[in-house]
């Protein structure tokens, strides 16, 4: 450690304030105030979306001020605890964090930078224990940091909001390439928008006629356990966790490559996907698999139809039993497809595809700036590299 830098409590800098509660009889449609939530806070920063106001007195003070970081202290989801944003204009004088904390100094840039390193996270995860799903006040003002003299923190202070704005930059153009990418798969797929300049003649197609079911298993376990996945809609087709797979794979259904599969109990909250990797996986017995022919229809046309809200409509519409939907391939294979010939399906493929890989390199791009932000705070913040 720098013999200029102490380490010092967090409470010696500033006051943490634990934010109020709010009842559900004074929820309103809007033009209350806001109720700043976890679901509020995104990557560090504050998401305006599903928002919650209420129409109650607030007591002077516990509204939050622009520069306030708030703090995440109650969650039913321990990976929320600690997770931290900063308040700006948007929020300032007419919200209040529900089971937050409010940290308010004259340094809170700097100590939103501390916030937000994994020293900080270890400290909140000694104080939640083996059952406790909070940390206090008490505890928030006790965690200890090194704090530079102040010219040294102004110094580190620029240097880290260099990626910050960079970071904020990025975020938002990943967010118009997504709405971009929505637009195209709606128009092109399902609207007036045609690859060629004119609409060609698209007939009502069912699904059962372009798509055929595969049943085939594992049999003498010819694929081993690295290769058992399972379907997620935020991530696709992902490995399986061990404690999850059966000790006999045999019946475990063969995924071949371009082939879709999904678990017909959870199709109709987006777990479906198509095997993007180059060989064939496996998946639970009790997923339905099917692939697309090859004259009918393109594995990646449909793989951007059903990121539609016309499929997911579909899929919420149909399926069978009461208590909870399961939706087979017989009711899947009923969907009747806006569906062009199969060289029109390839040009609209080849525009999707392109708006798809530019998404996803800014995705990448975010990763790469984060993961270089991390080594940075790990550094700076430490005293290890100086300014």
């Amino acid at each position: 450690m720098c013999k200029s830098w102490d380490e010092r409590r967090l409470g010696d800098f500033g006051e943490c304030k634990i934010g109020l509660t709010y009842s559900p009889d004074n929820v309103v449609e809007s033009k209350g105030t806001l109720v700043l939530r976890s679901s509020n806070i995104r990557d560090g920063r504050l998401a305006f979306e599903d928002n919650v106001y209420v129409e109650c007195r607030v007591p002077d003070g516990a509204t939050v001020r622009e520069g306030d970081i708030l703090v995440c202290v109650r969650n039913g989801s321990r990976a929320l605890i600690g997770k931290t944003a900063q308040i700006d204009s948007n929020a300032a004088g007419n919200a209040f964090g529900a089971f937050m904390a409010v940290f308010r100094s004259s340094i809170n840039e700097y100590v939103f930078q501390l916030l937000n390193t994994e020293q900080f996270t270890r400290q909140v995860h000694r104080c939640l224990g083996a059952t406790i799903n909070q940390i206090t006040n008490a505890d928030l003002r006790s965690f200890k940091f090194l704090f530079p003299p102040e010219n040294e923190q102004l110094k580190i202070v620029d240097i880290l909001r260099t990626w910050d704005n960079a970071l904020e930059k990025l975020v938002a153009l990943s967010s118009a390439k997504e709405k971009r990418l929505r637009a195209l798969r709606s128009t092109l797929l399902l609207s007036e928008l045609r690859s060629n300049g004119q609409r060609r003649n698209w007939s009502p197609t069912r699904l059962s006629t372009v798509t055929h079911e595969l049943t085939a298993r594992n049999g003498k376990e010819e694929l081993g356990r690295d290769y058992v996945m399972g379907v997620t809609k935020a991530q696709g087709v992902v490995p399986m966790r061990e404690q999850t797979i059966a000790r006999d794979i045999s019946r475990y259904k063969r995924l071949p490559t371009r082939a879709f599969a999904y678990n017909p109990m959870r199709i109709n909250v987006g777990s479906i996907a198509m095997n993007e990797a180059s060989e064939t996986v496996l998946v639970s017995p009790d997923y339905v698999v099917f692939g697309c022919n090859p004259d009918g229809i393109e594995p990646d046309y449909l793989d951007h139809l059903r990121k539609t809200a016309w499929w997911a409509h579909y899929i919420n519409s149909g399926g069978s039993g009461s208590v909870r939907q399961r939706t087979y391939y017989a009711d899947l294979a009923a969907l009747r497809l806006p569906l062009p010939d199969i060289e029109e399906q390839r040009e609209i493929v080849a525009i999707l595809n392109a708006a798809k890989a530019d998404l996803s390199s800014t995705e990448q791009m975010i990763k790469a700036v984060k993961l270089q932000k991390r080594g940075l705070m790990q550094k700076l913040l430490t005293g290890e590299w100086r300014v």
